[in-house]
């Protein structure tokens, strides 16, 4: 990954390309607050007005311009703006009537881009940023213009079936043409038109998922990144590659359908399962796949195994076998960032800290899930006072054992994927200690810094 874009010289056209094209985004944010004050414009519709359009700028700007300074300056100061714009109730018309923070995560994604893609791959920042100007707001647009649409809600936000089909089909088509007939990249020559569809489907279905599971504006971040992740592999790999990111959405979509219908995931868990597991499964094959599915299907069935023993605990702790979409991220979320790392830098040692990751969110839920199986009454890690069962800091030796035998296991399960020649009961005995201790960490922080809420009609208690 190559930075040093940021450090050339910056002809006077740049600035002045730059300062036409911040004047004109200044010119759309005030026409569309006249235009609502005076025709009395919804919130919403003036909002998506700005966002299709100033989406269009900056389909623009890494045509127009030589170096990539001047953008970044301008999309980080857009996003300092916007957020203060955004807390102090400025610029309504483009925030719209509810919370969120896209208008400051709009600009930011820009960025992030920008600095990553600038190099040789401006067709990533321009199709990305397009497949959010255009296809998020179109899909907003439709989703809530229908009288009867089938609406759906994954995390807070109301979404529509309708919306989601429109998402995907505009996000296709300005990929299509854009990879199309807009190839002029160093490190990107033509692609053949079949090539196009495909990596078309690919990439609109994550983005179609990564826009339904949004909430407060955070598809401004999550729709352009996600793409441009998929975009990045599927231009720079080979055919054999891209099958296997092909088969390994396939897989992916299996497992999030299954587990959801097995009420091992919600709907919010089911499709952050998705997206993780897309990028793992087809980035990674077997290799990467495998240490993940084993704590994902054991853990699992675990959880349901003891399920009627656990339901006097419960009764007071509301945290059940049911994963939404903190806990996806929070057990897999690290190990899908080491493996987009790996993308770009192949280190072997990356794979060693994606199973010691991994090994760590097994170690702490196998502690978790035997622990309150056996029925012993835990006490708090940092004094050891008998703590309720089910409570974060509470550890009993069954769940100390539990934790070191999920560790063991994960560890089992990447044995076979080890470098040849590598001292494999060192690497192994190494991931088993790095997830036992964590698991240890993470009752500390538990007991220490973790927030509890009680509710006062069920008296149950959550994290």
């Amino acid at each position: 990954m190559d930075f040093t874009h940021i450090l050339y010289p910056v002809p006077t056209k740049d600035w002045v390309i730059i300062s036409l094209l911040l004047l004109g985004i200044i010119v759309l944010i005030s026409l569309s607050e006249l235009i609502r004050h005076f025709l009395q414009w919804p919130l919403e519709f003036s909002r998506k007005f700005v966002h299709i359009l100033v989406g269009i700028l900056m389909f623009f700007s890494p045509i127009l311009l030589e170096t990539s300074l001047p953008l970044i300056i301008i999309s980080f100061l857009f996003t300092i703006v916007n957020f203060i714009a955004m807390k102090k109730g400025f610029l309504k018309g483009m925030h719209g009537e509810r919370e969120t923070f896209g208008t400051a995560f709009y600009p930011l994604s820009f960025l992030i881009l920008v600095l990553f893609a600038w190099q040789d791959y401006k067709i990533i920042i321009i199709t990305s940023m397009m497949i959010l100007a255009i296809g998020d707001a179109t899909a907003a647009i439709v989703g809530e213009s229908l009288r009867k649409s089938h609406k759906f809600i994954l995390i807070t936000e109301q979404k529509s079936i309708e919306g989601s089909v429109t998402m995907f089909f505009v996000s296709f088509g300005v990929l299509f043409l854009i990879l199309k007939f807009f190839p002029f990249n160093s490190n990107v020559t033509i692609i053949p038109t079949h090539n196009v569809l495909w990596i078309a489907i690919i990439t609109a279905i994550v983005a179609t998922a990564a826009e339904a599971l949004s909430t407060k504006g955070s598809d401004n971040l999550s729709i352009p990144l996600f793409s441009a992740i998929i975009l990045y592999f599927m231009i720079n790999h080979t055919f054999e590659h891209n099958l296997q990111l092909t088969i390994g959405l396939i897989l992916a979509v299996i497992v999030s359908i299954a587990s959801f219908y097995l009420k091992f995931l919600d709907k919010s868990g089911a499709v952050t399962t998705f997206l993780l597991a897309t990028i793992i499964f087809g980035f990674g094959g077997w290799k990467w796949s495998t240490p993940i599915l084993t704590f994902f299907i054991l853990s699992s069935f675990l959880s349901k195994a003891g399920k009627k023993m656990k339901s006097g605990t419960n009764q007071l702790f509301s945290k059940g076998s049911q994963r939404d979409y903190t806990q996806v991220l929070a057990n897999g979320g690290v190990a899908g960032t080491i493996m987009i790392l790996f993308m770009f830098y192949e280190i072997p040692q990356l794979y060693l800290f994606y199973c010691a990751a991994i090994a760590a969110a097994m170690a702490d839920t196998w502690a978790t899930e035997i622990g309150i199986l056996t029925q012993h009454q835990p006490r708090l890690i940092t004094n050891f006072n008998k703590v309720p069962t089910g409570m974060s800091g509470g550890i009993t030796i069954w769940g100390i054992l539990g934790s070191i035998l999920g560790a063991i296991v994960l560890a089992i399960s990447s044995s076979k994927f080890l470098p040849n020649g590598s001292p494999t009961f060192k690497i192994l005995f190494i991931i088993t200690i790095s997830g036992t201790l964590a698991a240890l960490v993470d009752s500390v922080l538990g007991a220490t810094l973790q927030i509890q809420y009680k509710c006062p009609i069920c008296n149950k208690i959550t994290e």
